[in-house]
């Protein structure tokens, strides 16, 4: 099996120094680049795990599972 390409390329963006700042202090990044790759990184895990809490989520509500509150009422 190959090693895969590097997919670094080199891109120029207008960004706010000031977030970069910020996001650096907070991700303990050394380099601006290291910082907006660990911040990417974050929100690409974020997403997955938001698709598969609904996916889990949509699995339990067509199980047919009857839900009851403390009161044993009936939950839509």
């Amino acid at each position: 099996m190959r090693a895969a390409k590097s997919r670094m390329r080199h891109k120029h963006y207008r960004l706010d120094s000031s977030k970069i700042s910020r996001a650096q202090k907070v991700l303990n990044a050394e380099t601006e680049t290291e910082t907006i790759d660990r911040a990417l990184d974050i929100v690409i895990s974020e997403h997955k795990r938001n698709q598969l809490a609904w996916q889990a989520n949509q699995r339990f509500l067509k199980s047919g599972i009857e839900l009851r509150d403390a009161y044993g009422k009936a939950t839509e």
